[in-house]
């Protein structure tokens, strides 16, 4: 699992480079043809992680309500962010990384709700599989985020 969290911890790094390079602007926009902005796709990495392992393990997500709102899977960006709202992502991609390490390490996920995904159609069965389908996701959404830096 140690390299499960290194990869997820890379990826986060390439997030938080976006978020220090780019300005609230560029951010927020969302380019004609597209339908979220590059904030949004790094949001929906936070929210989805916490979803695919907290919420399949029946445990307590570990950031507030509102995140997991407005980025969830099926939503898009309502409104511009913040300045505070840009740092709360900021801050939240690392955190929940090590909350989530220190998590798995204390034995904290007992159980897990089996969950097909909408993307490949494969089945999460444990808490093992959502971590590493996980960075798969997040993987995902930073070619995303990179692809709108080109957009903007």
């Amino acid at each position: 699992m140690l390299y499960d969290f290194d990869i997820c911890q890379k990826n986060r790094q390439l997030l938080h480079n976006l978020i220090e390079k780019l300005t609230p602007e560029q951010l927020n926009k969302i380019p004609e043809g597209y339908n979220n902005n590059i904030l949004w796709n790094i949001g929906h990495s936070i929210a989805t992680q916490q979803l695919l392992v907290y919420g399949l393990s029946g445990e307590e997500i570990q950031v507030p309500k509102y995140i997991i709102d407005l980025y969830k899977k099926g939503t898009k960006p309502e409104k511009v962010a913040t300045l505070e709202e840009i740092d709360e992502i900021k801050s939240l991609l690392f955190s929940t990384i090590a909350q989530l390490e220190k998590d798995y390490k204390d034995g904290l996920f007992k159980s897990f709700k089996t969950y097909t995904l909408s993307t490949s159609g494969g089945t999460l069965h444990k808490v093992e599989d959502a971590i590493a389908f996980n960075n798969f996701h997040e993987g995902l959404h930073l070619g995303y985020a990179l692809a709108l830096i080109k957009a903007i």
